[in-house]
C-alpha cells in the first residue's frame, strides 16, 4: 500500500474513489490526524496530513513515531513524502521538484527512534531513501512534464524559525541543496519500520542566503505551494501505478532493515517495549522469539 505524507491539498485527486477518513491507532501516541483513504485504478492509497488539517502542528510538535507506526498498522509498505523546502542553490529555483537522496539531520528536540532502553537497535541509514521509489518518482515527474532534479541533499533544521543568514551560508558550504523542517526523523523511523520511503521536495523559495531573497516570508511560500498543488497531485497520480505494479518491491532491502539490527539479548528485552513495537518490528521479534 502506498502512503503520501504531506499537505492537505495533495489528496484532492481526480479519480480517487471510495474516499473516507480512517482513525489510525498507534502505541506511540496520537498521529497528526486521521488518515484519508481512497482507491484509484484498484489501488488503495493512504494520505496523512503531516501537520494535521489546517496546519495546526509545528514541525517540532509532530509525533513522527505515531505517524509511521499508524501507517505501518494500516498495511502501508511505501511512503512518499511531499515537502516544501527552501533552495540553497542558484539553479534550484522556486517551482522545481527535487527527488532527495540524502539528508543532514540538524534537529534536536524530537524522538528519533522507536527503540531504546530495554530493546536497542541500530539501523543503517547510509542511504536514507529508497532508490526504487526515487526512480519511480523521477519517471513519474518526467511523464508529468515537471521541472525535476534527481538527487540532492536536504538539510533538516529544527525550526520553527527560518535560518539566520550565517546558517544559510554555512549550509551552502556543506554542499546542501535544499533546506526544510520536516523529513527527519520521519525518514529514519520509516527505515526502522521497514517501510520504503522517498521524498519529493518542492522548492518554494531561495533561502535567505540569496541577495534577492534575504527575508523568507510565509505568504510567498504559500503562493508557490498553491501553484505547485496541481503538479503535486499529478505526480501522485503518475507514481501510484508505478509503485503498485512493481514486481521487485518485495526484494527491496528497506523491507528487511531490521534483520540484523536488534542488539539486546532476547532474555533482557523489556516486555512493555516489545509489546509497543509489535507493528514496527513484529517481523523480527517473532522470528527471535520475543
Amino acid at each position: 500500500m502506498l502512503a503520501i505524507i504531506g499537505g492537505s491539498g495533495v489528496y484532492h485527486i481526480e479519480g480517487l474513489e471510495n474516499t473516507r477518513w480512517v482513525t489510525a491507532e498507534s502505541s506511540f501516541g496520537e498521529p497528526s490526524d486521521q488518515v484519508f483513504m481512497g482507491e484509484m485504478a484498484g489501488q488503495t492509497i493512504a494520505f496523512l496530513p503531516r501537520h494535521g488539517r489546517g496546519h495546526r502542528l509545528s514541525p517540532t510538535d509532530i509525533n513522527f513515531r505515531a505517524n509511521i507506526d499508524a501507517l505501518k498498522r494500516l498495511g502501508v509498505t511505501d511512503i512518499i513524502s511531499v515537502s516544501a523546502v527552501g533552495s540553497l542553490r542558484e539553479d534550484l529555483s522556486p517551482g522545481t521538484f527535487v527527488i532527495v537522496d540524502q539528508f543532514i539531520d540538524r534537529t534536536f528536540a524530537r524522538e528519533k527512534s522507536f527503540f531504546g532502553t530495554g530493546l536497542v537497535a541500530h539501523v543503517s541509514v547510509a542511504h536514507p531513501v529508497c532508490s526504487r521509489l526515487g526512480d519511480h518518482l523521477h519517471a513519474a515527474a518526467q511523464t508529468a512534464n515537471l521541472s525535476v532534479v534527481r538527487g540532492g541533499t536536504y538539510l533538516v533544521m529544527e525550526g520553527s524559525q527560518f535560518s539566520t543568514l550565517a546558517e544559510s551560508k554555512l549550509y551552502r558550504t556543506w554542499g546542501c541543496d535544499v533546506i526544510g523542517m520536516t523529513n527527519m526523523p520521519e525518514a529514519k523511523l520509516a527505515r526502522e519500520a521497514e517501510i520504503c520511503y522517498a521524498t519529493v521536495a518542492m522548492v518554494t523559495d531561495f533561502d535567505c542566503w540569496h541577495p534577492n531573497h534575504d527575508h523568507v516570508t510565509v505568504d510567498a511560500i504559500i503562493k508557490v505551494l498553491l501553484e505547485n498543488a496541481d503538479k503535486a497531485r499529478e505526480l501522485v497520480k503518475k507514481v501510484a501505478p508505478l509503485t503498485g505494479n512493481d514486481s521487485t518491491a518485495c526484494q527491496c532491502g528497506c523491507r528487511t532493515a531490521l534483520q540484523h539490527a536488534l542488539i539486546t539479548a532476547p532474555e533482557m528485552r523489556d516486555a512493555a517495549l516489545v509489546a509497543k513495537l509489535q507493528a514496527v518490528a513484529g517481523r523480527v521479534l517473532v522470528s527471535q522469539g520475543s
